[in-house]
């Protein structure tokens, strides 16, 4: 069977018994054994994935993911269902709980069919850093899908999944997104609660969602939003509705070291906006500048003292099964936090942080969203820079900020490089705007004629 593209294809396709849930996941199982080679998934759950479609198909009903075969990153907590934020520590862990996210997903009709490959902890912009091997980007297996949550990615451009979720940290949803050609919502900071998901940096960790298209992202959204008493950062919000928008393009993002195909890409992204009535107008961000440095301070000191309860004595393997890239990021957060060395680095840090929220506070008194791109280049070659510490932290140079500052990023593709990689950019909006997002994505993707695609 050929498999439908959509949230909307599925349940359409359920509901009129087009075909049955039992019958997607076996095709979607069937896609999973025959691209072994990507890598995308450390647990498959066939017998659960199975179990619930039996469900569906004995009592349909009209929920809003119904039949969406989902893939959970493998820092989301599944009861009965193996988790290991993809790293030996953890290598034999299974919980005896599940995610907030993932319960609302399941009670929506979604159907978990495994759990995916990530960087280890969240740890990478590009998912070398998996203590189980790297995943792979579909579009060519020499290349990165994109990091932390690269399995998440490749499952949903790679067929392997319908939907899938992420975390976003530092652009750990968005930049897999940008880099396998799909979509990929990091939400406002406080939007999904984090309960039962396996913390990276607490002030930074956002839930994050994959589909083909902004429509299913946005059901994504919308199914597992809003409080649910765990998670106290998170907050009920209504969105004011927008008909007439301003996008603004911030003059410090045409920085030293951006790809000519996706400079050419994103400007043509403002012409096609500026054709669709929305007004585009130059903006400044000055301290968007300094946010990697920012973000490589305030990110391992979290990330240090996270990582803190895996000592191997409540759970898990002893502390010498850490990886490289965790003991780095431990011991760099701790060094910033010690004594002598917190106000010169960490507070400093913290409050430059403070800065960039006023810059955007600023920005967003004269524009609905700001238009960036989400990584300065496309996907690079598997090893090209796994030796270069530096060079892979830049990776987050237009995708941490938002995290920093604590509002919504929207992923969405584009077009293609004359290698055949995706291309892509990304919206960013004020606190709690996603509505305001999903409209101006939805409105590009009509005017582009946009077509959600597989990559075979």
């Amino acid at each position: 069977m050929n498999l439908p593209l959509t949230i909307k294809e599925t349940k359409e396709g359920l509901l009129k018994k087009k075909f049955s849930a039992v019958e997607l996941v076996d095709q979607y199982l069937a896609n999973i054994e025959s691209r072994k080679e990507l890598n995308a998934f450390l647990t498959v759950a066939r017998e659960e994935a199975y179990a619930k479609a039996k469900r569906i198909d004995s009592n349909l009903e009209n929920l809003p993911l119904l039949g969406a075969v989902a893939a959970h990153k493998d820092l989301f907590l599944t009861k009965g269902v193996r988790t290991t934020a993809s790293s030996k520590v953890l290598e034999g862990y299974v919980p005896e709980y599940s995610a907030t996210v993932v319960e609302r997903m399941n009670k929506a009709g979604a159907i978990m069919i495994g759990k995916t490959n990530c960087d280890a902890w969240a740890h990478g912009a590009s998912g070398e850093n998996s203590d189980f091997g790297p995943a792979k980007n579909p579009w060519n297996k020499e290349y990165v899908p994109g990091g932390s949550s690269s399995g998440s990615a490749v499952a949903v451009s790679g067929g392997l999944s319908l939907i899938a979720t992420g975390t976003d940290t530092g652009g750990s949803t968005r930049q897999p997104a940008n880099f396998c050609g799909i979509v990929g919502l990091k939400p406002t900071y406080g939007a999904i609660s984090r309960y039962g998901v396996i913390a990276m940096a607490s002030s930074l960790d956002t839930i994050g969602s994959f589909g083909r298209t902004v429509s299913d992202v946005e059901t994504i959204f919308n199914v597992i939003k809003g409080p649910d008493g765990l998670d106290s950062t998170v907050i009920d919000f209504k969105a004011a509705e927008k008909k007439k928008f301003r996008l603004g393009i911030a003059k410090e993002f045409f920085m030293e070291g951006l790809d000519k195909e996706v400079e050419s890409s994103f400007l043509e992204t403002k012409k096609v906006f500026e054709g669709l009535g929305v007004e585009v107008v130059d903006i400044s961000l000055p301290h968007t500048k300094y946010g990697v440095p920012v973000y490589y301070i305030v990110m391992p000191a979290e990330v240090s003292s996270n990582l803190g309860r895996y000592d191997g004595i409540r759970y898990g393997s002893p502390r010498s099964s850490f990886g490289a890239e965790a003991i780095r990021r431990i011991m760099l957060g701790t060094y910033v936090l010690s004594a002598g060395y917190y106000d010169a680095f960490y507070l400093k840090a913290q409050k430059v942080r403070s800065k960039m929220i006023a810059d955007f506070d600023s920005a967003f008194e004269k524009v609905d969203a700001v238009l960036s791109p989400v990584s300065p280049h496309p996907a690079f070659k598997i090893g090209e820079k796994a030796d270069d510490p530096l060079m892979m932290y830049l990776e987050d140079v237009y995708t941490c900020v938002p995290n920093l500052v604590g509002i919504p990023g929207l992923a969405i593709p584009f077009k293609f490089t004359k290698k055949c990689l995706p291309l892509g950019f990304q919206l960013l909006g004020s606190r709690f705007s996603e509505p305001t997002l999903f409209k101006l994505g939805k409105m590009f993707d009509e005017a582009t004629d946009y077509k959600p695609k597989i990559a075979i």
